[in-house]
């Protein structure tokens, strides 16, 4: 059995779970979020423990084990805690602004580049540089995260761009004169 798949999720308090047929709802103090089971899994709640058994030992099954376990033990913790993801903007008049579900960005471009929002998802904007993504689906806040930063990737020679904060990044050296 998958070492993963076999832990039993400790079920916080305010935290509301429902199975119905192969939909897992989860209904927690910030948020509600629901998980689709695949063929062959099954989830049981005991005691305040959830925990997901499946019914054979085909490859696929086996595969999905430890998968669905660890989805639904990040969206227990999302909808009691929620998720945060960090950016910062490197750069001489580099800058985001906000307005409402809109994102302006100017990063060395000749027009400034929008992004919109997602539903689901605080966005905040602190001193026009640094980013607060928040969100209760941990899959939907790092994907927001991973497309505002491919707007402009940090450059590997002056390292000017949209970065993860507390991002390391190598930086090359440049030409060498004679």
């Amino acid at each position: 059995m998958s070492r993963i798949g076999r832990k039993p999720i400790s079920v916080p308090a305010g935290v509301d779970i429902k199975v119905a047929g192969r939909v897992v709802s989860v209904k927690g103090p910030i948020g509600k979020l629901d998980w689709t089971l695949t063929d062959g899994l099954s989830v049981a709640v005991n005691d305040g423990q959830l925990v997901v058994n499946r019914s054979g030992d085909a490859r696929q099954i086996r595969a999905m084990h430890g998968l669905v376990r660890a989805e639904l033990s990040n969206i227990i913790q999302g909808v009691t805690k929620g998720y945060e993801k960090a950016l910062e903007i490197t750069g001489v008049g580099y800058k985001a602004q906000l307005q409402g579900r809109e994102m302006s960005f100017n990063v060395g471009y000749i027009n400034p580049v929008t992004y919109t929002v997602p539903a689901g998802i605080d966005v905040k904007v602190d001193k026009q540089t640094l980013i607060s993504i928040k969100g209760v689906d941990k899959r939907l806040v790092g994907q927001v995260a991973a497309n505002i930063r491919s707007i402009k990737p940090p450059d590997v020679y002056k390292q000017k761009g949209i970065r993860y904060a507390g991002e390391v990044l190598r930086k090359k050296a440049g030409k060498t004169g004679k």
